[in-house]
């Protein structure tokens, strides 16, 4: 059975082009981001721009100001730290729910794992995020809780693991491995699932005492 293509609303498309370009560096912390400059350049209206930006805004990514437009917030590791904790306890709560489904199944967490020995492999950064927060993103869909998925996804988690492994050079020993072994864990149906997804996810949190003086 093949799977339909995923189709990203325009909005969506424009929100991941203004990721890209805040986690690449095309704009720096405290930049300005000019609305009609990027619906010129993606031949869009402004009106989906404002709504890309408003939305990354909610993320914290960006920050408005009367007569001063939009800029890129100037982001601390102790920033990117704040979701960690509350990722860490949506997941804990998911990998109970998603626990019997998994140890019969994880099928849709091993080709991530599969994609992120490749990208160990090559120290490919970029993929190393997509395939991260694919395979929670997973985990938490295994959950069967829809309100649950759509608190997670309203974290920006994929921005935040960007921006941490690219800003702060937070970097994990073995992407794969770690990853691995929560797959392990599911079919061994470890007792103690809960408390190991909750500490990975806490291991991969930036820490305040790494970030550059």
């Amino acid at each position: 059975m093949t799977t339909a293509p995923v189709v990203h609303s325009l909005r969506e498309q424009i929100r991941e082009h203004i990721v890209e370009g805040i986690v690449s560096g095309r704009w720096k912390p405290g930049e300005r981001i000019v609305e009609r400059r990027i619906a010129t350049e993606l031949e869009v209206s402004q009106t989906p721009v404002r709504e890309a930006l408003r939305e990354l805004e909610s993320l914290r990514l960006i920050e408005s100001a009367p007569n001063k437009g939009v800029r890129v917030r100037n982001l601390t590791a102790a920033d990117l730290e704040e979701s960690y904790p509350v990722r860490a306890g949506l997941e804990a709560i998911a990998a109970e729910l998603a626990a019997e489904r998994l140890a019969g199944d994880c099928s849709a967490l091993e080709p991530h794992v599969t994609a992120l020995y490749e990208a160990d492999r090559n120290a490919d950064g970029t993929a190393q995020v997509r395939h991260t927060v694919a395979f929670h993103r997973e985990l938490v869909r295994a959950a069967g809780n829809s309100v649950l998925l759509h608190t997670w996804e309203g974290l920006g988690i994929e921005v935040f693991t960007a921006l941490s492994i690219r800003w702060l050079g937070t970097v994990q020993q073995s992407y794969a491995e770690e990853h691995e072994e929560l797959v392990a864990a599911f079919r061994r149906r470890d007792p103690r699932i809960a408390d190991l997804v909750k500490s990975h996810v806490l291991g991969c949190a930036p820490h305040t005492d790494d970030e550059p003086a």
